[in-house]
Order: structure tokens, then sequence, then C-alpha cells
């Protein structure tokens, strides 16, 4: 979206705004949506695309495209009845129009009855075997019902997951299995939702200032006066990113000269779905200090600053490790020494066991594990020491020997070049028997 000007409604814009009319949950098609608007199948198939990633339709295979509210990210990645059933390979047996209702919790049947119905209220979803009663109970308290072992329901306990519009699934898989497969999907997305995106700092809905592409650079000043910014996105009449104005393409043109003669063509853009991360390192990599956040047509969304980006990259690295991810779970036990100073710089010293877990097929740790357990001593240090982070460039190790399971370890990372854009460091790796691996980083810095 863009604060000046209007434009003149294209078909792609009719398609999504006849999809904005429609109720959360209509199902739609490319076929049908081209036939009643009169617009080629191709042409609703890229506005379905833009669609989806404004977050106003989702698309899932054997589903088809729905319409749905925009909501809060941790709501939509909150698991549906319909998700569970494809997680835990199910078959649905009744109550197909509650699918799409959010899961909020999972109670294992593996008790008395009345005991059972003390843990589930609306939206929870019973995981039970060949229990009819339980199945007729928990539908009645609006819970949905996963039966388990490839049992199939009473023909009367299906009825009524009709008539409450409650999914009753069937799985072959046994009780614990299904209780895993749902607890790891639904860890996976509480993992992913850490995750910072550009359109979580950025409010997609509020204009953006913008330039027109026919605008004069006298119109460019003026814009700067008003708001105090020097770099614009500029779009042509239909709103699409078609280039960039800054200082350095205004100095030295006349105030009369229109845009599209001295702006810098073709800038750098990203989509609203692309993580924080990735946008940082873009914008330092290519010196930009304002990134026009777009659709798959280049059409203007808004815009995120390099102030933004490393705002939210210091906020998420101040918050609680997840304690899910692979990395975070290879550092587990890995404790910080107080730092040693070794000359006229600190020392910083973690030290940690091996376990089983690390071995790689000969018995011995995993090569990977190192590079990954040499990685986040770096990290760590630098976030003590200069309360930032970095991006990796390159790193190369040296496997001087193996290291044996059960191995009390020392990773020794150790700072020989910092500046505002990049840092250089060595990384050692210390057992009983001395140096066991070494590695040799450079990194480009979150400069602050």
């Amino acid at each position: 979206m863009y604060g000046s000007g209007t434009e003149t409604e294209t078909k792609h814009d009719q398609i999504i705004h006849y999809i904005q009319s429609l109720k959360a949950g209509t199902r739609i098609s490319v076929r049908a949506v081209a036939k009643q608007l009169g617009v080629s199948e191709g042409t609703v198939y890229k506005a379905f695309k833009d669609a989806e990633l404004a977050g106003l339709v989702s698309t899932k295979e054997r589903i088809g495209t729905v319409r749905i509210d925009r909501k809060r990210r941790e709501e939509i990645d909150q698991l549906t009845f319909r998700e569970v059933a494809e997680i835990v390979e199910g078959k649905l047996y009744g109550g197909s129009a509650g699918l799409d209702k959010t899961l909020h919790k999972f109670v294992i049947g593996a008790m008395e009855l009345e005991a059972m119905m003390s843990y589930i209220d609306e939206g929870s979803l019973l995981i039970v075997g060949n229990r009819d009663s339980a199945h007729r109970r928990a539908l009645e308290q609006g819970s949905g019902v996963l039966i388990t072992g490839g049992f199939e329901p009473g023909e009367q306990v299906k009825l009524l997951a009709d008539e409450k519009g409650l999914p009753i699934i069937a799985s072959r898989h046994d009780t614990f299995t299904v209780a895993s497969m749902i607890n790891r999907a639904m860890y996976d997305r509480l993992i992913k939702r850490k995750i910072l995106l550009i359109e979580d700092i950025v409010t997609l809905s509020r204009p953006a200032d913008v330039l027109r592409a026919s605008d004069s650079l006298a119109a460019y000043y003026r814009l700067s006066r008003e708001t105090g910014r020097t770099r614009f996105p500029v779009v042509d009449e239909r709103g699409k990113v078609v280039g960039m104005m800054t200082p350095k393409d205004a100095a030295g043109n006349a105030e009369e000269a229109t845009l599209d003669r001295i702006m810098s063509r073709n800038p750098i853009t990203a989509a609203p779905n692309i993580t924080v991360t990735s946008a940082a390192h873009t914008m330092a990599a290519e010196g930009i200090d304002l990134l026009p956040i777009v659709d798959r047509n280049r059409k203007l969304l808004g815009v995120v600053s390099r102030r933004e980006v490393l705002d939210a990259m210091r906020f998420a690295g101040k918050q609680p490790e997840s304690g899910g991810t692979f990395e975070d779970l290879i550092w587990t036990g890995f404790m910080a020494q107080a730092a040693e100073t070794d000359g006229e710089k600190e020392k910083f010293v973690y030290r940690g066991t091996v376990t089983p877990q690390m071995s790689g097929p000969l018995g011995m740790v995993s090569e990977g594990i190192l590079v990954t357990l040499m990685t986040q001593a770096c990290r760590r240090m630098i976030r003590e020491m200069l309360k930032t982070d970095y991006l990796t460039e390159n790193i190369t190790t040296y496997m001087v020997r193996p290291v044996e399971i059960d191995s009390e370890i020392s990773i020794v990372p150790q700072a020989l070049e910092i500046s505002r854009k990049f840092t250089k460091l060595e990384i050692e790796v210390r057992d009983k028997h001395g140096l066991a691996a070494k590695a040799m980083m450079t990194a480009q810095m979150i400069d602050s």
C-alpha cells in the first residue's frame, strides 16, 4: 500500500477484492473465479498466490483453497483437526464440518471415564482406543475424537459427530505413537513461531511514503522535508516498485527533472514472509538502508528500515532459547567458565561432556557436531562481549584427531580481529589428550 495518489483497478485487484468479500471458510477454485469474473485462469492463479501471501486464503493438498481470516501468526500456526488427521494418517468417519477448527490440547484416554471427562472441554481432542462410551461423552462435551489401534467408531457415534460438527478420526497407530506425532508437530510450530519474519515487524496495512515515477525532483525534496526521511520507493501507476530515490540520486539534478530519469532502477525488494535475519544479511551485504516489501507482482506492501531490522534481531537475541532446535539440544550441558585473562584479552572457555547422541558412524564424535559446538561457542562469546550477533560467511575446520564419547571437552573461541562490519575468529576444541579440532571463521557483524 502507499500513501499518495490513486490507481486504476486491475483484474488482479478485482480478484483480490472478490476474495476479501467472501466469508471465512468459503472454498474457492481458480476455474470458478475465472469464470465468474471473466478473467483468465492464469491471472486468477497469480492472484491466489498473492492472496495466500497476504493471509487471505490457505491452499493445501487434497483440500483446495479456502478463504481465511488473517490472524496473528501464533493462532495460524496452531494445528487444525484436519492437519491432525493428516499427521496420524487417519481416516475421517464423521464430523467433517469441524475439520478446520483449531486444536487447543489433546487428552490421552488412559483413565476412568469420569476422570477423563474432567480434562475435556471445547477444542480438545480425546485420543483413546475402542471405548464407545468415551467417544460419545467427548463429542457431547465439544471435543473431537481420535481412535487408535485401527478401530472404527459405531454408527451412533458417527451420527453424533455429524450432528455436533466435531471430527471423529481413526488411526492404525497406537496411542503412544499418535500422541508423539501430534506433540512433535505442535512443538515444531512453536519453534517456527519464534523465528521472526518481516511481516512480524512491519505493518503492511499502514501506507508507506512513496513517490511516483512521473513526479518531479521537487516532489522528492518536499516529501523529504515533510517526513524527515531521505529514502523512498518509487512506484508506477499500478503501485509496483520500479525504483528508489536517495540523496545520491538527487544530487546534481534540476528540480523539474522527473524521477523516472534519475531514480535507481530495479531496486532490491523482499517478500513479507522472509526471515528478519535474511533481510538483515541482504541489507548489510548490499548497503541498503530501506527495503521495500512487495507481493509476487512487485506491488508495494510496505517498507522496513535497517534500524527496524537490527532492533528486531537484538530483541530476538534476548529471548529465551526455544530448547527444541538441534543446535539447542547439541549445546545442552555446555557451560561458560569465568572469563580468563590472556595477556590483555579476555579468554572465554566453554566446557561440557560429549554424549552418545553426538556419535558418528565410527563411534567417535561426529565432525558436524564439533563444527556446531564451535560455532555455538563463538556466537555466545560475541553476544557476551559485544551484545550483538553475526552471520557466518565461511569456516575452515581442522580435525586433529577423533574425540571419544563421554569425553569432557573445552571449546575456546578467540576473536583475532573485530570491526563494525566483520570479525575473524579462531576456535580450539581440547580434551584430556590436548588439541582435538581447530577452526578459522570469518563472519559478517550485525552492526548496531
